[in-house]
């Protein structure tokens, strides 16, 4: 089966390419750096597709070249993200001037997802994991972009939630079409690139993470599990924050998603 992998060039995302690849999956290995997706091609013989997630546009180009190269998509996952930052006092902003880690981690691949969901459907049984993490923090949506107070962790942790949220909304809405969303914590400061840039030394290994990201990909035990959030390789579903159990914050999240995706775009919001 055809599995999409974003941010497939580095730590959880390779390891979780690497695997699958070597499973006998087709993969389709997104990132965002060409020279480190064509020593990943030669090295797995995977599919690449390259894009910045930072850029509304180029997500947009991303979805219509997956939509072009493939008949059939299994599974999405939403791996790719970036930390709170090597100065987390430093607020950074994406190419369509959205704060980063908001546009990255939560609506590149909440726009991603939206646009694969006819592939996703034409090929159910199919799935979507997001890559989330037990950092949560509720989204203050008198200022979701931390305009007026800003710090890099809480930035992260905002971006994450919104991320659940997204996946328990998508969860509903896709309901009886045959395609599950989920969302998990992958493990506690693996040894990637942003929690050395961000927290040094890591807690947990790759292998500790992709065992349950890996789980939620392809465990036919959770063929109809759906809308729910995981806690690294803990078998039953977890209980996020709070926030992404209320309706009104997640169809707020939606609106402010849509209409900053329609802005970047120069669009109607869906």
């Amino acid at each position: 089966m055809t599995i999409l992998v974003t941010g497939a060039t580095d730590g959880l995302g390779r390891y979780v390419t690497t695997e699958l690849a070597k499973a006998g999956h087709r993969v389709l290995a997104h990132g965002r750096n060409p020279e480190r997706l064509r020593a990943l091609r030669d090295e797995l013989g995977v599919d690449t597709v390259q894009a910045d997630l930072a850029e509304l546009r180029q997500v947009d180009r991303l979805a219509d070249e997956v939509l072009e190269r493939v008949d059939r998509l299994a599974v999405l996952v939403n791996n790719a993200g970036v930390g709170a930052g090597a100065d987390p006092r430093r607020r950074e902003v994406s190419a369509d001037g959205i704060e980063l880690r908001f546009a990255v981690n939560h609506l590149a691949g909440y726009h991603l997802a939206q646009r694969l969901v006819p592939k996703l459907v034409a090929s159910a049984p199919a799935r979507v994991v997001n890559v989330a993490s037990i950092g949560q923090e509720p989204i203050d949506f008198s200022d979701p972009l931390l305009e007026r107070s800003y710090s890099g962790m809480r930035a992260y942790r905002q971006s994450k939630l919104a991320q659940i949220m997204a996946a328990i909304d998508l969860a509903e809405e896709l309901r009886g079409t045959g395609v599950t969303v989920n969302a998990l914590h992958p493990a506690t400061l693996m040894p990637t690139t942003m929690v050395r840039e961000g927290f040094g030394a890591p807690l947990s290994t790759l292998e500790e993470g992709g065992r349950a990201t890996l789980r939620l990909i392809l465990d036919e035990g959770l063929a109809t599990t759906t809308g729910r959030y995981f806690d690294s390789n803990r078998p039953d579903p977890a209980d996020p924050h709070p926030q992404a159990g209320d309706p009104d914050a997640r169809r707020r999240l939606r609106e402010l998603s849509d209409r900053l995706i329609a802005e970047a775009l120069g669009r109607a919001p869906r």
